[in-house]
């Protein structure tokens, strides 16, 4: 037993012997530091399974770092039980595929609960189509281009994205050139029909008196912009990289959020975070809720007949009034009955959601059952309503786009009072980077949405031309959400100012309000969330002016000191009330 174990003692020294000869000779020669010859000369006392851990350690230290080596796209279902994208980043690590992460991203696809079988059966085919052909761009081309890639070049990798959607747009514009010639090769040139005569002038009434002008007629309607065609499969370019974007962060060991602010503030992050561990956040903690209460749920009076409603697919409840107030004085009287001051407690925004309620044959919009009234009118209609509901801070597509002269009357009346948000009124993000105009229709915030071909670095880009015209961000959800929370993050990271969820309900929206109130502790914790407890309006451009001219003359006095800005002052827009 002696010579036995004397023997396998020998043989184990030779061999950590020459383990340490063979790593001290690999050191050398790619120039390691002092201190690791040392690690290696203090093994001799460790067991075998200890030094070949410290020498893992070390060696993996000095691996090649992770690379992309496959994108895998899968066709899932949403939240509605509907087909959508989702995207896997697989990365090699020491040699090693790995699985990192997946992403599920949302079409683009509105629902509409009321159409007709035929219409829902067309919609559901063209939403198979976008999924199924982004589903074969990610697992054909897109995950060839991204081989060797690391998950780290967000731009590198947004580059490629965009270089491969734009010659899917190419492609798809030679195609319809393609199909035009041919249709118009095959349809006969028909033989050009005379113009109709001219209609008579009209008679001139018995009585007129000379010079009296007729009463001029109202105003023809201008008709809605043709929807703007999105490429189908392109929502295979936002959720690749989102993906990328999100293997980036696991493989760094950092949220999200922390990734994509680094994308956006990469020059300013470190100082931001310097000024930002000196701001603290006050946490106002709401009241219970009282155990008995002698008025109803809508604050009327005892006995008084409640309202109900139904719960739509945005998590929102909808419900039956007689008047445009009565559901924000539902609201009122529950936050009175909760403790709760409108205005300083809770504010409201308001989805007006103007271009579903035009009714066509009239010309005007359809605001309640049988209630009809001009753009010029609806104007008039939300003055009258913020002058009654100050707490309201926003008012989201109070018209459809192509009323632009009504846009800028509601700008003007009250631009210094609430937000006026495009939402539905606004282009979408890649036309907005191609025009570099966000100002049609006049308004003081936009509403972006992460769907499609949107990159990181288009939201980046997108969210930085916001800012530099002094404009609100808000990050919005898609109807058809995913439970997939990473549009928090994204909403976080790039700083925007409000961030649209919808109602508090269904899984796939709770998960994202969870996500908020966990980045939020987070940021409390470390120190890093700053607080504003008022609301700031960009004014209009004459109100501007003579506030900047102000606010020079007082910092040239010293009379204003600079304020230190929130690094990550972000909140939440419910969607209260739809008028």
């Amino acid at each position: 037993m002696g010579e036995e174990g004397g023997g396998r003692s020998c043989g184990t020294t030779r061999e950590l012997q020459k383990l340490k000869q063979q790593a001290l000779e690999y050191y050398q020669e790619n120039d390691v530091p002092r201190r690791l010859e040392e690690l290696l000369n203090s093994t001799f006392y460790l067991q075998p399974a200890d030094v070949y851990g410290h020498l893992a350690n070390c060696f993996s230290k000095l691996a090649k770092p992770p690379t992309i080596c496959k994108v895998v796209g899968k066709n899932v279902l949403d939240g509605l039980g509907l087909p959508t994208l989702q995207v896997e980043i697989f990365c090699t690590i020491q040699n090693f595929p790995k699985n990192i992460c997946s992403v599920v991203i949302a079409t683009h696809f509105e629902v509409h609960e009321n159409d007709s079988w035929e219409l829902a059966e067309a919609e559901e085919a063209e939403r198979l189509e976008a999924v199924s052909t982004a589903v074969q761009w990610v697992n054909e081309t897109i995950t060839e281009e991204l081989q060797g890639l690391g998950p780290s070049s967000q731009a590198e990798v947004d580059q490629v994205l965009r270089t491969f959607f734009e010659s899917k747009v190419q492609e798809d514009k030679e195609r319809k050139e393609l199909e035009k010639v041919l249709e118009d090769s095959t349809v006969p040139t028909p033989f050009p029909l005379m113009p109709p005569s001219p209609p008579p002038p009209p008679a001139k009434k018995k009585g007129q008196k000379q010079g009296r002008k007729d009463t001029l007629p109202e105003k023809p309607i201008v008709p809605p912009d043709p929807v703007e065609p999105v490429l189908c499969g392109s929502m295979a370019i936002g959720a690749v990289s989102l993906a990328v974007a999100k293997t980036s962060a696991i493989l760094g060991n950092s949220p999200l959020y922390l990734n994509i602010a680094a994308l956006k503030h990469r020059q300013g992050m470190a100082m931001l975070l310097e000024i930002q561990k000196h701001i603290n956040r006050t946490i106002e903690v709401l009241p219970p809720l009282k155990a008995e209460t002698k008025k109803g749920h809508n604050g009327g009076k005892k006995g008084q007949q409640q309202i109900t409603g139904k719960l739509s697919h945005l998590g929102c409840l909808t419900i039956s009034y007689d008047t445009i107030e009565q559901p924000l004085l539902l609201i009122q009287g529950i936050c009175a009955n909760l403790g709760l001051e409108m205005g300083t407690n809770l504010h409201l925004a308001i989805d007006c959601a103007a271009h579903e309620l035009m009714d066509y044959s009239r010309g005007k919009y359809e605001v309640m059952m049988g209630t009809h009234k001009s753009a010029a009118e609806m104007v008039d209609l939300y003055v009258d309503l913020i002058n009654k509901f100050p707490s309201i801070i926003a008012l989201i597509d109070p018209l459809r786009k192509e009323d632009s002269e009504q846009w800028d009357s509601i700008y003007n009346a009250l631009g210094s009072r609430c937000y006026i948000i495009a939402g539905t009124a606004s282009k979408s993000i890649s036309k907005l980077l191609e025009d570099g105009n966000i100002s049609i229709p006049k308004s003081s915030g936009l509403i972006i949405k992460h769907t499609n071909q949107t990159t990181m670095s288009d939201l980046v880009e997108i969210t930085n031309l916001i800012d530099r015209k002094k404009h609100v961000t808000v990050f919005g959800s898609t109807e058809g959400e995913s439970s997939d929370d990473s549009l928090v993050d994204l909403a976080v990271g790039l700083g925007v100012r409000f961030i649209k969820l919808g109602g508090l309900s269904r899984g796939e929206r709770v998960s994202k309000y969870n996500r908020l109130l966990t980045i939020e502790e987070e940021l409390v914790q470390n120190g890093r969330l700053g607080f504003n407890e008022e609301h700031s309006f960009y004014l209009n451009e004459e109100a501007e002016k003579a506030t900047e001219a102000l606010e020079a003359a007082a910092a040239l006095a010293g009379e204003l000191p600079e304020a230190p800005q929130p690094i990550f002052p972000t909140e939440v827009v419910e969607e209260s009330a739809r008028t």
